[in-house]
């Protein structure tokens, strides 16, 4: 699966204060992109309040609440890359990949990128990356 993130939905190098900024961020990507209404970002920080969505290896991937499925308009998926790293409930992030799916097609995108992060080597290329292009490169070596 080539083409898992849009050029134009990777954000390199930013420096967020706190982990709501960075899901406000991602929200806003996703809302500019045309994939959710204002209302996912709500529904991101609810599902925050619920469980996080940290998933180790430096990783988050917010995404809305399953009350919120309504407010997703297509797939969508953006990443927030985060060299300095910000606070996620007490662990270090520095990627953030904030997602939206439609008709459950976000699980194999979720997949592609859990295999990615199961790796600590990609884990270490991703952070390293110094352009959205070697970013792209990693996500293209992975094979479902």
């Amino acid at each position: 699966m080539t083409n898992l993130f849009n050029p134009q939905n990777i954000f390199m190098n930013l420096s967020v204060n706190s982990q709501e900024e960075a899901i406000e961020k991602a929200g806003q990507a996703l809302v500019e992109d045309g994939a959710v209404t204002e209302k996912y970002i709500t529904a991101m920080k609810e599902r925050e309040q619920i469980v996080t969505t940290y998933m180790g290896n430096f990783l988050a991937i917010p995404h809305g609440t399953d009350e919120a499925k309504t407010e997703v308009l297509k797939s969508g998926l953006v990443l927030l890359h985060i060299p300095n790293g910000v606070d996620w409930d007490g662990n270090e992030t520095k990627v953030v990949v904030g997602i939206a799916g439609k008709d459950g097609e976000h699980l194999d995108i979720l997949s592609q990128i859990a295999i990615v992060f199961s790796e600590e080597e990609n884990v270490e290329r991703v952070i390293n990356a110094q352009s959205k292009e070697e970013i792209l490169a990693i996500f293209e070596e992975v094979e479902l």
